[in-house]
């Protein structure tokens, strides 16, 4: 095949397709936990984490909910994924063989903010979030009804196989994906480009800026306990009696129940079974279950 400014643009366009193609056909679950947040500069900071405002009573002057002192910035990373293609491999036709890759990109960039958000998810017990304390954590602190201080538990520890009971009904969900440009198509293919003609190679990638961050973890529950019926309440019970400062309930409903894929026979014979040990089981239909490759 002659190289030629037409045949390169033809080329571009078709690995373009197999690109989108993959993306396309690729699934993703990050956004069931996760709200996207857009971003417009190098960092975000959301000072407001450590407030849940509620309404009350106007009696008097309305009470302004100011921006707390808690401040929880998320820098923006540059991610890319690029592929080569020889200029040997275009004269000798051979561009078949690469139309598979690029649906793989597309496939991986649509995979990547699950990896990201999921990583994450996993990370939450080693990992500090707005107040301080690592997201899954004993001790966050809140105030009580008297405005003492005090903390609060969004885990029960363990040493097994971890699994998370979220709230994801909310406007704000437990993580945050934070995306500052989605994903582009770029090439390098002009042939009198430095890099081109010295290496006798195209360049054809995707880049785009984006993190990840948490919300509130009043929203999460995280153990490494059994998956049983009894940690289940456990962790149940706790997110439904979460409380905000000055002991304020927050009515929260946690709604899916996120594991591995080591986790997903434990989960549905929770979630779906009729009875458990031969007793009736109470929890049937309490949370949907979700199996996630990435948490494996």
């Amino acid at each position: 095949m002659q190289i030629t400014t037409s045949t390169l643009q033809a080329i571009r366009a078709g690995f373009k397709t197999s690109f989108k193609g993959g993306l396309d056909q690729a699934s993703s679950q990050y956004e069931r936990i996760a709200t996207v947040v857009p971003s417009t500069t190098s960092e975000e900071t959301y000072g407001w984490l450590g407030k849940m405002p509620n309404m009350r009573e106007w009696v008097g002057e309305r009470h302004v909910h100011g921006i707390s002192e808690h401040s929880y910035t998320v820098k923006n990373k540059d991610y890319e994924l690029t592929i080569g293609v020889g200029k040997n491999a275009i004269k000798d036709d051979k561009l078949g063989i690469f139309a598979p890759m690029f649906e793989e990109m597309g496939r991986s960039t649509k995979a990547h903010p699950d990896q990201l958000v999921f990583s994450l998810l996993k990370n939450g017990f080693t990992t500090e979030c707005y107040d301080g304390q690592n997201f899954f954590d004993t001790d966050h602190p809140v105030l009580d009804e008297h405005g003492e201080k005090t903390t609060i538990a969004n885990t029960d520890g363990g040493a097994g196989a971890s699994w998370y009971l979220l709230a994801t009904n909310r406007a704000l969900k437990p993580i945050i994906y934070q995306e500052r440009e989605k994903p582009q198509f770029v090439a390098l293919d002009d042939p009198t480009n430095p890099q081109v003609f010295s290496n006798k190679e195209f360049v054809y990638g995707v880049d785009g800026r984006s993190n990840v961050g948490f919300g509130y973890w009043q929203m999460a529950w995280g153990s490494k306990q059994a998956l049983d019926a009894a940690h289940y309440e456990t962790a149940r019970a706790a997110i439904l009696g979460m409380k905000g400062d000055y002991g304020r309930p927050l009515g929260i409903t946690p709604n899916l129940l996120v594991v591995s894929p080591a986790l997903e026979g434990a989960a549905n014979r929770l979630m779906k079974n009729d009875q458990i040990n031969g007793s009736d089981n109470e929890w049937k239909g309490t949370a949907e279950v979700m199996v996630v490759p990435w948490l494996a």
